[in-house]
């Protein structure tokens, strides 16, 4: 009987928590919903409900989240788009789309489209079976629709113009993609991959903007040659960071401003933003005692030397107890602490025009 009373009361915890998380974090809200695409930088879930390897959906993933459960984010509790929504008066994370547990009352102020292990480049989806970027697009004209019948059009077309668009990809496009698999090499060099997928880019944004989006967050790359994963293949230069991948993300945020510049001249009434990452978290990496960090090099999960995903599991006995000492939660994503030290940095940069 206490077994089953303790059960009882663990589940009553369990919906409470997500009660919790589901209120609107205050009244003043700036914007009315965030709508996100990409890749495991921003994927609250979606990958638990399709086949493939690129999941987190298991401990030791989410073990700070609340209720200490994992959610399907690559991290240790919530991730940048979650702080940014916390941040513009919304709720306190952005559910998955593909998520049975939320449906459009969760959805109408805030969705996630993303798939983990995703890029601009349909190739780069294929590489680990994943949501490929069209796809995630095609599930916002659904979403759309549903939108439409929960709040009627005129309040629907509202939400859709004034909601702020959250993208984040790119990285797995080099590093899953162009530096891995045969055939993006053959066709072209580093520099016309990077025009290629800025292409890409500008199609996704001018459909975005064809749907009737108008506010648009372009998400920059990070210093991902100084991910863990990458430090450790850097064995023969002292496991420092890949200089060459650091620079093929500066070359690429640069390309990406000047399509920020040419879309805000070209599409009427856009305000396209790029959100850059890089500076701020190439920072923290340099200096971690700066920002009350003990570890940059390795990760907190396993090893931290090239573990992620599956290869980070419960009963690693190498995982660290405390990731808020850690930049990097596994080899290639960052800790909850790291997310909102980011979050807080493009809210008060690039976002702040959408979110003053």
């Amino acid at each position: 009987m206490a077994h089953t009373s303790n059960t009882t009361i663990s589940s009553c915890l369990l919906i409470i928590v997500q009660l919790f998380f589901m209120l609107p974090a205050k009244t003043n809200a700036k914007i009315p919903a965030i709508i996100v695409f990409g890749d495991s930088s921003v994927d609250s879930g979606n990958n638990n409900h399709i086949q493939t390897v690129a999941r987190s959906n298991f401990m030791p993933y989410g073990r700070d989240f609340a209720g200490g459960r994992p959610t399907g984010r690559f991290s240790n509790g919530r991730i940048t788009t979650d702080f940014i929504s916390e941040a513009a008066g919304l709720k306190q994370i952005v559910p998955a789309y593909l998520d049975p547990a939320y449906n459009m009352s969760d959805f109408a102020v805030g969705v996630c489209f993303a798939s983990a292990g995703t890029g601009y480049d349909n190739a780069t989806a294929d590489v680990m079976g994943v949501i490929p970027l069209w796809k995630q697009v095609e599930y916002y004209k659904e979403y759309q629709k549903k939108l439409r019948s929960y709040l009627g059009d005129t309040k629907a077309n509202e939400v859709i113009s004034e909601a702020l668009y959250a993208t984040s990809l790119g990285t797995n496009d080099f590093l899953e993609n162009y530096y891995t698999m045969p055939q993006r090499r053959s066709q072209y060099t580093i520099d016309q991959f990077q025009i290629y997928l800025v292409g890409i880019a500008k199609n996704f944004i001018k459909n975005l903007y064809n749907l009737g989006a108008r506010k648009i967050s372009l998400g920059g790359l990070p210093p991902m040659g100084c991910m863990p994963l990458e430090r450790t293949r850097n064995m023969g230069n002292g496991n420092e960071c890949m200089e060459s991948y650091n620079l093929v993300a500066v070359n690429f945020n640069e390309k990406l401003n000047g399509l920020v510049m040419e879309l805000n001249k070209e599409l009427p009434e856009i305000q396209v933003v790029l959100s850059n990452p890089y500076e701020p978290m190439l920072q923290m990496i340099k200096k971690p005692s700066s920002y009350g960090f003990e570890v940059a090099s390795i990760a907190c999960c396993a090893t931290g030397l090239f573990e992620m995903g599956y290869a980070c599991d419960r009963y690693n006995l190498f995982t660290c107890k405390d990731a808020n000492k850690y930049i990097f939660w596994d080899a290639f994503h960052p800790t909850e602490r790291t997310d909102r030290i980011i979050a807080d940095h493009v809210v008060k940069t690039a976002l702040s025009k959408f979110l003053a």
